[in-house]
C-alpha cells in the first residue's frame, strides 16, 4: 500500500482532536499538508475514514474501526524507537558535509537539529563553500557528501535531487520593478545591477543561459556569495538574480521577487557523493533525514494554496 507512517499519524491525530486545524498546529504542519496526508491514506485503504461538514470533522464507522489498529501500530514503533535511543545515544563520530552557503538554511539546519536529537553523540561538521569547491571537497573525500547544483553530469559522482528553483530578480519593495510580475532578462540591460562573481557557479549558468541576448544585465558590482548579495539589495545599492529558494531565508525578508523571462533559467539542487562509495550509517542516516525534510518542505509549497480553501471549507472558517 502506498501510504508511509506521517499518514498514519495524521490520521490517529486528526481522529484524536477531532479537527485539522489542531491536528495541524500538534504536528507542526500546515492544513494543506496535513490534507494530503490523510486524503493519501484513505485513497490507499479504498475508503473513507472520516465524516467531514462545514463545521466538524468525525470519524465513520470504517473510521472507528481502524483507528485501534493504527494507534497499534504507532505505539509499536515508538516502543521500537525508545529501544534503539539506548543504542544510538552510544553511537559516537564525525559526519562532514559541503554544501553551498544558500544550502545551510534551506536544506542543512533543519536537518541537523533533528539528526543531533536522534544522534547526540554524532558531531556534524559543516564546510559552507562555494559550489565549485562543494565539488572538490566531496572529490577528495574532504566531506562524506556534499549539497550543490554543479555535479548533476560529473560521472564520479551520484547526484539525488532535492529541489528545482528557478533564478527570479530580488529588488526592495520601493523599487519601480518591484510592481512589476515578471521582467524580461533583455531590460535588465538599463537597471544596476549587483551580480554573483564571474566564475562561480551561479554565474556560469547565468552567462551561458544569456549567452545568445544582445543585451545583458548591467553589472556595477559583484560578490561571491547570495547573502552578501541580498544584504546588498537591501541596501539599496541595486537589484540582483538570486535562486528563488534564497528569497526564504531571513537575509531575503523583505525583498520582493520577480519572475525573470526570456529565458526562464533555473539550477537543481541536489546531493552529490562518489561513486560506488558505500557510505557509514551515520552518513547515510543524515542523507536521509536531509532528503525527508526538503520533500517535506516541498510538499507545504506544492497544493498549499489550493487545499487551503479545502480545509477552511471542512471546518467551516471563513
Amino acid at each position: 500500500m502506498n501510504f508511509d507512517l506521517s499518514d498514519l499519524r495524521a490520521f490517529v491525530t486528526v481522529a484524536q482532536l477531532a479537527s485539522f486545524r489542531a491536528a495541524a498546529q500538534a504536528l507542526h504542519v500546515s492544513q494543506p499538508a496535513l490534507s494530503r496526508r490523510v486524503d493519501k491514506l484513505e485513497q490507499a485503504l479504498g475508503m473513507r475514514l472520516f465524516e467531514r461538514s462545514t463545521r466538524k470533522v468525525e470519524l465513520n464507522a470504517m473510521g472507528r474501526s481502524f483507528l485501534p489498529r493504527a494507534q497499534h501500530v504507532l505505539s509499536e514503533l515508538e516502543g521500537a524507537l525508545l529501544g534503539m535511543t539506548e543504542l544510538s545515544e552510544r553511537i559516537r563520530g564525525l559526519v562532514t558535509v559541503a554544501c553551498i552557503p544558500s544550502a545551510v538554511d534551506n536544506f542543512v539546519a533543519r536537518a541537523a537539529s533533528i539528526f543531533h536529537a536522534r544522534f547526540p553523540r554524532i558531531r556534524l561538521r559543516v564546510l559552507d563553500q562555494p559550489a565549485p569547491d562543494v565539488l572538490l571537497s566531496v572529490s577528495r573525500s574532504d566531506a562524506d557528501f556534499g549539497i550543490s547544483y554543479l555535479g548533476v553530469r560529473e560521472p564520479d559522482l551520484e547526484f539525488e535531487e532535492l529541489a528545482s528553483e528557478p533564478f527570479v530578480l530580488a529588488c526592495r519593495s520601493d523599487h519601480p520593478l518591484a510592481r512589476r510580475r515578471r521582467v524580461r532578462w533583455e531590460e535588465l540591460a538599463d537597471v544596476e545591477c549587483i551580480g554573483l562573481a564571474a566564475g562561480g557557479g551561479n554565474r556560469l549558468l547565468i552567462d551561458q543561459g544569456l549567452a545568445h541576448l544582445a543585451a545583458r544585465p548591467k553589472w556595477i558590482g559583484e560578490v561571491l556569495h547570495v547573502p552578501a548579495l541580498l544584504s546588498l539589495i537591501q541596501a539599496g545599492v541595486g537589484v540582483g538574480a538570486v535562486p528563488k529558494h534564497a528569497l526564504s531565508g531571513p537575509a531575503g525578508q523583505g525583498l520582493a521577487s520577480v519572475d525573470l523571462i526570456e529565458p526562464v533559467l533555473g539550477r537543481q539542487v541536489g546531493l552529490i557523493w562518489r561513486r560506488g562509495q558505500p557510505a557509514a550509517p551515520a552518513v547515510q542516516a543524515f542523507r536521509d533525514v536531509i532528503v525527508a525534510e526538503a520533500r517535506a518542505r516541498k510538499e507545504d509549497r506544492t497544493g498549499g494554496v489550493c487545499l487551503a480553501a479545502a480545509d477552511r471549507h471542512r471546518e467551516g472558517t471563513p
